[in-house]
């Protein structure tokens, strides 16, 4: 069974996508901030992260930074899932190491597909 670990501070969205990947048969990991994130990275080597940039505590760039800094979890795809739509932001997020950037609103069909094509 493939892991992913959830990063939001928005519960409708956790919600939603929780309910998506479980039924698409994914074991689930939820954080809704960035510190939360990597405590649960200390112990779960997730396949795909999928990462809000604006939350409390610590914001999704420096997550990814913290994230890219672990040996253990280079296998391990990151994607951006934020409404951060500026052309900077997006160039920002790819040049930390995300393997993909996605605006919200997003349609949760394709970003399963994209999810499934990554691993």
């Amino acid at each position: 069974m493939k892991k992913i670990l959830l990063v939001d501070d928005e519960p409708n969205i956790l919600m939603t996508l929780e309910y998506t990947f479980k039924k698409n048969n994914f074991q689930v990991y939820i954080a809704r901030d960035g510190q939360e994130a990597l405590e649960i990275l200390k112990d779960q080597l997730p396949d795909v992260i999928i990462l809000d940039v604006m939350m409390p505590l610590v914001d999704g760039y420096d997550t990814l930074e913290q994230i890219k800094k672990d040996p253990r979890l280079t296998h391990c795809k990151v994607i951006f899932l934020t409404a951060k739509n500026k052309e900077k932001d997006i160039e920002k997020g790819l040049a930390l190491g995300a393997d993909l950037y996605v605006l919200k609103p997003f349609s949760i069909k394709k970003l399963i597909e994209q999810v499934h094509e990554l691993i």
